[in-house]
């Protein structure tokens, strides 16, 4: 599994309220893979800390390790105590929210998700040139309020490979958008029915695959191989290699595993100038994957199956853990008025709102643009519900 960890909250809408914490990484396949759940009574630093302490017993602390987050003051903190070698890196997806917010440009999201995205600081400095000369302001956040180090995959100081946002983490999220009105045991047994499913349909995939890697990876993997036709390989010394066409030059080194345009240091899968290097060299170009992309790998992260909890009657419960009082959480008064369901939109997320016809109640285009023969349908129920 590759070290990075995504991180993040989401609201709990059952009677006692609360906060779902979670650590997910990704498999080799691209997928989810959750690490730890946690529930709390709030996003605050001290919730976070212990959440934080639980997850380092599990995953260890390296310089190897990466962890994502948005910039929630209280997760920079719990990160900074827990974890003293893991780095740490920011959403660009918050990041960009945040941007649209202050300074009210969304017309400069293409330069900065290239500058996000770009493998060579040459390429990052050009993008940033860019946003410097339409909107100095926000070159001066990104460099000094944010930092380049924390949303820039070229300056980053660790590695996370292909992984800028917590796209994984909203996934689960998104997962439990129902069962996040259930009790909090009830809730518990949704995800671990869940898991288990995951874990089992997985692995079955993961059984039947016949290739050397993942299905996502060789499918991004196999196009390389024409790229690299009719590139001129020069060979400087055992292991290091000139390639020359397309729009830019590589000089690989085979051993080490790195080449000038960045591609292959940061995703841990060889360019296409590291694939034309390995086949003038006659070397397996599979043999320059990361492990982390491979079908054993992958297998391996599946292995263990996730067992249900089974009923109350049946757990063995430690001493220690039977006699410790445990006192619900203090319900607040509920306001009149039908609760609130939906969340909160993030800084800078704007919703669209679905607009009705007047004329067959249905939504997503006006009276005028109806095609409907049935003309008014006053007090009719409408025919499309919005998402």
């Amino acid at each position: 599994m590759r070290k990075v960890v995504g991180i993040d909250g989401t609201f709990l809408k059952g009677q006692y309220r609360g906060v779902l914490l979670v650590a997910t990484a990704q498999d080799g396949n691209g997928q989810c893979y959750p690490l730890a759940w946690g529930i709390v009574d709030s996003e605050n630093e001290d919730a976070w800390t212990w959440f934080l302490t639980q997850l380092k017993e599990v995953i260890g602390d390296t310089d190897e390790l990466a962890l994502i987050s948005d910039r929630a003051p209280s997760i920079k903190k719990a990160i900074s105590t827990v974890f003293e070698k893991a780095h740490h890196g920011a959403c660009a997806w918050h990041v960009a929210q945040n941007i649209k917010n202050k300074f009210k440009c969304a017309d400069i999201m293409g330069s900065y998700w290239s500058a996000v995205n770009a493998y060579r600081c040459e390429d990052f400095a050009g993008y940033m040139t860019e946003i410097s000369h339409r909107y100095p302001r926000v070159a001066e956040y990104l460099e000094n309020e944010v930092g380049f180090e924390k949303w820039s995959r070229c300056h980053y100081p660790g590695l996370r490979y292909n992984i800028t946002t917590t796209n994984m983490v909203e996934s689960l999220n998104s997962m439990l958008v129902n069962a996040r009105d259930f009790p909090y045991v009830a809730l518990l047994d949704v995800i671990q029915e869940k898991m288990s499913k995951w874990w089992n349909d997985r692995r079955i995939v993961a059984m039947a695959i016949t290739a050397p890697l993942t299905p996502s990876r060789e499918s991004e993997f196999r196009p390389r191989f024409a790229q690299s036709n009719g590139r001129h390989t020069l060979q400087l010394n055992p292991v290091t290699y000139h390639v020359k066409g397309g729009e830019l030059e590589g000089v690989v080194d085979i051993f080490n595993k790195t080449c000038t345009c960045k591609e292959f240091d940061i995703d841990k899968l060889p360019c296409v100038h590291a694939i034309a290097a390995a086949h003038h060299a006659q070397v397996s170009v599979y043999s320059l994957v990361s492990p982390y992309y491979t079908k054993e790998y992958y297998v391996l992260a599946y292995g263990e199956t996730i067992y249900p909890v089974g009923s109350q009657s049946q757990w063995d419960v430690l001493n220690e853990v039977a006699t410790r009082v445990v006192l619900p959480r203090e319900v607040k008064e509920i306001k009149r008025g039908r609760p609130k369901t939906s969340r909160f939109p993030s800084v800078g997320e704007f919703r669209k709102r679905k607009n009705r016809c007047g004329k067959c109640g249905a939504y997503g285009h006006y009276k005028k643009k109806c095609n409907s023969q049935t003309g008014s349908t006053e007090g009719n129920q409408p025919t499309d519900v919005p998402v």
